[in-house]
């Protein structure tokens, strides 16, 4: 039996990002220099005041035990602060905050918790693969809201409601969205939140990037819309705002009834991350946050780069707001090759790695993904390699691929 046989297997596409990353694997084992934009894998070293708590805390031999499964107190306590601190969200860190292992794994545990075969989930596309893979695995069906040039997005939610049957359980969001670095305002959530909560429908708000933006408008929170927690679920992580990606701390917060599914379905699951590795989240939530700001700006001065010298290379990307990803169309040359054949052409030419769109969904196949995880002398570099590409006649690269 090929693992191919599997019910949940069977039912997950290849993935994309497996033939770039092959691709990739194959040039640097040649020797070449590939400039990687293609992982959102932050590049800086976690604060060292976090690190230091780390270090103090795993030296107590009785923080080595098994942990909590929803984290320990404190760091719920300090989840909630941070909370009322950025969005004057007030939440109970007893019954409306669990600690997750990831937001990635919070994320696909609750849909394991709360779907079941047949029920339908409304997911926006292009989206971020745990949002509607998640879910696929559970076994539910995805609806599919295009998140593209020509289509409202409200519209299509409400076309949704209306034509799905059975009626959708639950819609996910992502704002600031990975991988299209677009940003709503509050107006748009209290529209989401009045026609989900008149129609029953739950909200999972994906709020990652929320401490990654520029130019002073900071994203707002699905919770700080009155009656939000009637039916809204909240995931944050501490991977990009603290540069702790592989530390795995992220929430859940919102509606006990879905916190309390999400907690209960982990209690068989697992014990929660290392306790070390909580206390010194506690002390990143809790404690001088000029790291959180020196974050920010490394992404802005990275983000001022790319997008003026793509521009002088002859690639038109717009300038995102928030994330740490610039969400580019495909060069009009390239624009009927698609996005993965663009993107392994780009590694080969110019030995850039940047991540396919129609890895996201096929409404994104127009686009890569471009992350800003290099340092700025990295990315001129890309960009010197970008322009001398584009420099050339595109029929060259058409022919010898077709």
């Amino acid at each position: 039996m090929a693992e191919e046989d599997f019910y949940r297997i069977k039912r997950l596409p290849p993935y994309v990002f497996a033939e770039v990353n092959g691709a990739k694997a194959k040039l640097r084992a040649a020797g070449h220099d590939i400039i990687d934009l293609g992982m959102g894998n932050p590049d800086s070293p976690t604060p060292k005041h976090i690190v230091e708590k780390l270090r103090e805390v795993v030296q107590d031999g009785k923080t080595h035990g098994y942990s909590q499964s929803k984290g320990i107190l404190g760091l719920r306590k300090a989840q909630a602060a941070y909370y009322q601190r950025r969005f004057g969200v007030e939440l109970d860190p007893n019954s409306e905050v669990v600690v997750t292992i990831g937001s990635k794994e919070g994320l696909a545990n609750l849909a394991q918790a709360i779907s079941s075969p047949g029920d339908v989930i409304l997911v926006p596309n292009p989206s971020y693969p745990i949002h509607p893979f998640g879910f696929v695995i559970a076994g539910a069906s995805i609806w599919n809201l295009p998140k593209a040039h020509g289509y409202d997005f409200m519209t299509q939610l409400r076309r949704a409601i209306k034509h799905c049957t059975p009626k959708p359980i639950a819609l996910v969001l992502n704002y600031p969205c990975n991988p299209t670095a677009e940003t709503v305002d509050l107006a748009f959530y209290e529209a989401v939140v009045d026609l989900c909560r008149h129609h029953g429908i739950y909200v999972l708000s994906d709020l990652a990037y929320c401490e990654i933006y520029f130019d002073g408008n900071p994203p707002p929170s699905i919770l700080q819309v009155k009656g939000a927690k009637d039916i809204a679920v909240e995931f944050t992580t501490m991977s990009k705002t603290y540069s702790m990606a592989g530390w795995r701390v992220g929430f859940a917060v919102g509606n006990k009834r879905l916190i309390n599914a999400l907690t209960r379905i982990k209690s068989y699951l697992d014990y929660g991350a290392f306790t070390p590795v909580q206390v010194a989240a506690t002390a990143a939530l809790n404690g001088p946050q000029d790291c959180v700001e020196e974050v920010r700006t490394l992404y802005k001065q990275r983000r001022d780069v790319l997008i003026s010298g793509l521009k002088d290379a002859g690639w038109d990307v717009p300038s995102p707001q928030a994330s740490m990803f610039a969400w580019a169309p495909l060069p009009e040359a390239y624009k009927d090759m698609g996005s993965l054949a663009f993107s392994k052409l780009l590694l080969k030419e110019a030995e850039v790695a940047v991540a396919p769109g129609i890895g996201f969904g096929e409404y994104g196949d127009g686009h890569v993904r471009i992350a800003l995880v290099e340092n700025r002398q990295r990315l001129r570099q890309a960009i010197r390699n970008i322009k001398h590409f584009l420099a050339q006649d595109p029929q060259k690269f058409k022919k010898a691929a077709s």
